[in-house]
């Protein structure tokens, strides 16, 4: 029987449930399973019309923060009541003073709640609104909370330098996806940046089993949102090159986004529309399939213009645990899992010559795939096994919630 957890986390997210963001579903089953006990609060709810079969399995209990009619003698009201729960509220407003009405609402109701419901420990992800919210209720309510910052809220040109240098200093941790992540912050943001260490994402590997590539139908993969910084748009070029070297193959790109017309009307401008497929977005299972029925899994990502670019694609790594061999560019941490010609192929960004020519290969040669396969399954093994590092993630929250008792 597992011990339960003597720290009580409450994760702190946008959105909640949502579609593409299955490694935090992931990272909060591997809590429970371990014994934590976790509160999930959202600042909104669901906009998705559907969602993955994962969040079933999720114990935590979910309250959204609403924010709704905060005339003034609401938002009085409201302090006055939160400040029976915490009774130095009112010296403590000062913190909050800049920041957006509707954020400070929703932090004095997680606040409230931290104190009613015994939680230790606030955990963001999305170093945007919901570390906002965070880090005011921690300071309300005398907690720590960390954060784990992604590739938009890290690299995007909307990023406020000064918003995300206090959320670094005031946290008592700060989590990233990838080494070039945290060189980049600590680049960019020097002392300020001490507390960022790096967790991998993980993957639950009982559920993302290894098959063989050997026998695979000549079919491209790609999944993700249908944005710029996916490089869908290279990816179809390729395929378009791939067409013209009389190269038997498909193409089926996975996915929802801003894009989606345009890269259909570069499909259908290059006729290639018995050859590459947009199908939209799929569920966690279907993708699994999906994924092990390919011979390569592509993932052409690029910088966009906004700057914004991927961190480290969840579905890079696992196509590397299920046997699909990857194609990949140097974009942020990419490099930290697939090295050329050991675990995957790395191409030049926005290059559609050179990504058709390590298609072909990989379409071509299903000796290469197994040796690929095989060396990234060893990988992501060693690496990214969602226990093990929701297991350090949790160190760290123990070791914010000692620190805190000390103080």
């Amino acid at each position: 029987m597992q011990l339960k957890d003597t720290v009580k986390v409450g994760y702190v997210l946008k959105r909640y449930p949502r579609y593409s963001e299955t490694f935090i579903v992931s990272e909060i089953l591997a809590h429970e399973a371990a014994g934590l006990e976790v509160k999930i609060f959202a600042l909104h709810p669901p906009l998705d019309g559907h969602f993955q079969n994962i969040i079933s399995q999720v114990r935590a209990p979910v309250q959204y923060l609403f924010s709704h009619d905060l005339r003034g003698s609401t938002l009085w009201r409201v302090f006055h009541e939160a400040s029976e729960i915490i009774p130095d509220l009112w010296d403590k407003l000062k913190f909050a003073q800049g920041e957006d009405v509707h954020r400070v609402h929703k932090a004095i109701q997680l606040a409230c709640e931290v104190r009613q419901t015994g939680i230790t420990h606030l955990h963001a992800h999305f170093a945007t609104s919901a570390t906002v919210v965070a880090r005011l209720a921690s300071y309300f309510a005398d907690i720590p909370y960390s954060f784990t910052t992604h590739a938009k809220d890290i690299f995007h040109e909307s990023v406020n330098f000064e918003e995300y240098g206090k959320k670094l200093q005031d946290a008592a941790s700060v989590i990233t996806v990838s080494d070039y992540n945290v060189n980049y912050l600590q680049q960019v943001y020097g002392t300020r940046s001490n507390k960022v260490q790096r967790i991998y994402n993980g993957l639950d590997l009982q559920t993302f089993t290894y098959q063989s590539p050997q026998h695979r139908s000549p079919k491209i993969l790609a999944v993700g949102r249908l944005v710029e910084k996916k490089g869908f748009s290279v990816l179809i070029d390729a395929c378009h090159e791939l067409r013209s070297q009389k190269v038997p193959f498909t193409c089926q790109i996975a996915g929802t986004g801003e894009l989606e017309a345009a890269l259909r009307t570069k499909i259908a401008d290059l006729e290639l529309q018995n050859r590459v497929e947009l199908i939209g977005p799929r569920p966690q299972s279907e993708l699994i399939n999906l994924v092990r029925s390919a011979a390569v899994l592509a993932a052409p990502c690029t910088i966009g213009t906004d700057s914004n670019r991927d961190g480290l694609p969840t579905v890079l790594l696992e196509a590397m645990a299920l046997g699909t061999p990857c194609i990949a560019t140097d974009v942020t941490g990419i490099p930290e899992v697939l090295h050329h010609e050991q675990t995957g192929l790395m191409v030049p960004q926005n290059d559609p010559i050179a990504l058709a020519e390590s298609l072909k290969r990989l379409l071509t040669d299903s000796h290469l795939r197994v040796q690929l396969a095989t060396r990234a399954r060893q990988v992501i093994e060693q690496d990214f096994d969602i226990h093990r590092n929701a297991a350090h993630l949790r160190t760290v929250f123990r070791s914010a919630a000692s620190l805190a008792t000390a103080v």
